[in-house]
Protein backbone atom coordinates (compact mmCIF):
# COMPACT_ATOMS: atom_id res chain seq x y z
CA UNK A 1 0.00 0.00 0.00
CA UNK A 2 1.56 3.34 -1.36
CA UNK A 3 2.07 6.22 0.78
CA UNK A 4 1.64 9.62 -2.27
CA UNK A 5 1.66 13.06 -1.53
CA UNK A 6 -1.02 15.29 -2.56
CA UNK A 7 -1.73 19.00 -2.33
CA UNK A 8 -5.73 19.97 -1.96
CA UNK A 9 -6.74 22.49 -4.47
CA UNK A 10 -9.71 24.82 -2.31
CA UNK A 11 -7.09 25.20 0.52
CA UNK A 12 -4.01 24.34 -0.90
CA UNK A 13 -2.76 21.93 2.53
CA UNK A 14 -0.27 19.61 1.80
CA UNK A 15 -0.59 15.58 3.25
CA UNK A 16 0.09 12.20 2.77
CA UNK A 17 -2.28 9.43 2.35
CA UNK A 18 -2.33 5.73 2.06
CA UNK A 19 -3.62 4.39 -0.62
CA UNK A 20 -5.10 0.79 -0.34
CA UNK A 21 -6.14 0.19 -4.23
CA UNK A 22 -6.64 2.41 -7.08
CA UNK A 23 -10.49 3.37 -6.59
CA UNK A 24 -9.47 4.63 -3.11
CA UNK A 25 -10.15 8.98 -3.44
CA UNK A 26 -8.28 11.04 -0.91
CA UNK A 27 -9.59 13.84 1.37
CA UNK A 28 -7.98 16.69 2.80
CA UNK A 29 -7.50 16.27 6.28
CA UNK A 30 -7.99 20.25 7.04
CA UNK A 31 -11.22 20.89 4.95
CA UNK A 32 -12.52 17.37 3.60
CA UNK A 33 -12.40 17.97 0.03
CA UNK A 34 -11.90 15.53 -2.71
CA UNK A 35 -9.98 17.88 -5.26
CA UNK A 36 -6.87 16.92 -4.69
CA UNK A 37 -3.65 16.72 -6.80
CA UNK A 38 -1.02 14.06 -6.38
CA UNK A 39 2.60 15.28 -5.92
CA UNK A 40 5.84 13.90 -7.33
CA UNK A 41 8.43 13.54 -4.10
CA UNK A 42 11.31 11.91 -3.88
CA UNK A 43 11.16 7.86 -3.01
CA UNK A 44 12.18 7.40 0.59
CA UNK A 45 15.06 4.48 -0.85
CA UNK A 46 16.82 7.72 -2.87
CA UNK A 47 17.40 9.65 0.05
CA UNK A 48 18.91 6.77 1.75
CA UNK A 49 21.31 5.76 -0.37
CA UNK A 50 22.62 9.11 -0.53
CA UNK A 51 22.66 9.37 2.87
CA UNK A 52 25.07 6.22 2.37
CA UNK A 53 27.34 8.31 0.11
CA UNK A 54 27.70 10.78 2.59
CA UNK A 55 28.88 7.84 5.20
CA UNK A 56 31.14 6.11 3.13
CA UNK A 57 32.97 9.94 2.57
CA UNK A 58 33.99 9.26 6.56
CA UNK A 59 35.82 5.95 5.59
CA UNK A 60 39.75 6.34 6.15
CA UNK A 61 41.36 7.14 3.03
CA UNK A 62 43.44 4.45 1.70
CA UNK A 63 47.70 4.29 2.01
CA UNK A 64 49.56 3.07 -0.85
CA UNK A 65 50.13 3.95 -4.69
CA UNK A 66 46.54 4.68 -5.08
CA UNK A 67 44.93 8.24 -5.35
CA UNK A 68 43.60 7.75 -1.31
CA UNK A 69 39.93 7.21 -2.28
CA UNK A 70 37.53 5.45 -0.09
CA UNK A 71 37.60 2.88 -3.05
CA UNK A 72 40.79 3.15 -4.45
CA UNK A 73 41.82 -0.04 -7.12
CA UNK A 74 45.53 0.30 -5.59
CA UNK A 75 46.78 2.88 -8.66
CA UNK A 76 45.17 2.24 -11.78
CA UNK A 77 42.33 4.36 -11.50
CA UNK A 78 42.27 7.66 -14.00
CA UNK A 79 43.02 10.29 -10.57
CA UNK A 80 46.10 9.02 -11.06
CA UNK A 81 46.79 10.74 -14.14
CA UNK A 82 48.27 7.01 -16.34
Amino acid sequence: MPLYEYRCSPCEQNFEALVRSSSDQPRCPKCGADRVEKQFSVPAAAQASAGAATRSSSLPMASGPGCGAPVCCGGGCSMMGN
